[in-house]
């Protein structure tokens, strides 16, 4: 018997230890996680290097990052890391 979206959702909210889909936060083995659903599929995605700062509040560099990100397949699919990316620094 299939699971319903909603049974997928609550069994991944209550695997991952998540209250929100959707919603980015800070941990994981990455610097962000979030639980993605898009359609019936639902995933766990991580993103950003924990090693690094953020620095989007300085022009060159947001320009740069959303320069460089922006030709990366997947981009457009919320069950994408870069995906996440981008909408963190707002490209």
């Amino acid at each position: 018997m299939s699971r319903t979206k909603a049974e997928r959702i609550a069994a991944a909210k209550k695997r991952h230890g998540f209250t929100e889909v959707n919603k980015p936060r800070r941990g994981g083995p990455k610097k962000f996680e979030v639980l993605a659903v898009e359609g019936d599929t639902v995933k766990k995605v991580n993103f950003g290097d924990p090693a690094m700062s953020i620095k989007k509040d300085q022009p060159k560099r947001k320009a740069s990052y959303c320069a460089r990100s922006g030709g990366i397949k997947g981009k457009s699919s919320k069950l994408s890391a870069n995906y996440w990316s981008r909408k963190a620094w707002d490209c």
